[in-house]
């Protein structure tokens, strides 16, 4: 995997927050929220990938569906090349969309089943007004599909004709469609089957290096980011408790659900064993987290007095490591 250069960050995500409004009663009013994103904080250099993984529920995918404005956030701030996305207007995240793209999780759902693949891949270049002529059109398309491992002939068909691996390149495809910087993969993988996945990965990985991508990768398996990822993150409750090179997040985890995370991940060699370190309890409710650390009430090393009263920040421990535990910080 090739070394991404520092500097400018391409996106910027400060203190981003997401709460979702929980309405009850004849009148509608709200009577609670549930709290999706609380603070996530990162920087995403140009050609990097980022991986993001955690736990269903922890917020992976609003952080994502946020950062691209899908979802409006409750507060924080995005920046996209020193541009803010949070205070842009609706022609100026128009403008955006070219260069900040998503792949869905489900390959299934996120195609129309009435359009033929020519007409989804090719939507994003009517509507950006991208070719001049009808046969530009076509060869682009022919072009994107061809890019993504399908066939010419593959752009008169509909969705339903093509197997579940096949449709998540034909989502690709449209993703790529306008030439972006920056893609956010949310659970890309997660519905494929494992051979598919690999396939996926290395493709991602392929148009990566040829089109100086950037993805935030998202995931609840971390087997999956290890090899596509530059960085990782690793969220729970709607908070990053540890970012770090791939590498040293893997061989040296520092925050106690990492180690977790990881001691539950399969090794390949039965010779090699590796302690499995089980969490107690479920995951608490978004909608009342715990206070303190949000980890506390299911860490195994958690300091009564400190852990369930202040709130962690994210402290660097290493080169680009960083980790949100007071024990271990």
């Amino acid at each position: 995997m090739n070394q991404v250069k520092t500097g400018e960050p391409l996106l910027k995500v400060s203190k981003l927050v997401k709460q979702f409004p929980i309405r009850g009663g004849l009148l509608g009013r709200e009577v609670d929220r549930v709290h999706a994103v609380d603070g996530v904080s990162f920087d995403l250099q140009p050609g990097e990938t980022l991986g993001v993984v955690g736990e269903s529920g922890c917020g992976k995918s609003t952080t994502g569906r946020c950062i691209l404005r899908l979802i409006e956030p409750t507060s924080g701030e995005v920046w996209f090349e020193g541009k803010s996305v949070t205070a842009a207007n609706k022609t100026e995240l128009r403008a955006l969309a070219r260069d900040m793209q998503i792949i869905f999780q489900d390959p299934y759902a996120s195609l129309n089943p009435r359009m033929t693949v020519g007409a989804i891949v090719g939507e994003a270049l009517t509507i950006h007004k991208l070719t001049k002529t009808a046969q530009e059109y076509e060869d682009r398309i022919v072009h994107l599909l061809e890019t993504v491992g399908l066939a010419a002939d593959h752009m008169r068909r509909f969705p339903h004709e093509f197997s579940g691996g096949q449709r998540q390149r034909i989502g690709i495809a449209r993703a790529l469609a306008v030439a972006p910087k920056l893609i956010v993969c949310d659970e890309a993988v997660s519905a494929l089957d494992v051979s598919i996945q690999a396939q996926v990965i290395n493709l991602l990985e392929d148009l990566r290096e040829q089109f100086s991508l950037s993805y935030v990768f998202i995931a609840h398996d971390l087997s999956v980011v290890e090899h596509i990822s530059h960085r990782v993150a690793v969220m729970y409750l709607g908070r990053i408790v540890e970012i770090a090179p791939a590498k040293a997040l893997y061989t040296d985890p520092k925050h106690p659900y990492t180690e977790a995370l990881l001691s539950a991940v399969p090794i390949p060699d039965p010779s090699v064993k590796r302690q499995r370190i089980p969490l107690v309890g479920d995951v608490p409710s978004p909608i009342r987290p715990p206070p303190g650390c949000h980890f506390h009430t299911r860490c195994p090393i958690a300091k009564k007095g400190l852990c369930d009263v202040d709130k962690p920040e994210l402290e660097r421990t290493g080169e680009g490591h960083w980790v949100a535990c007071h024990l271990r910080g």
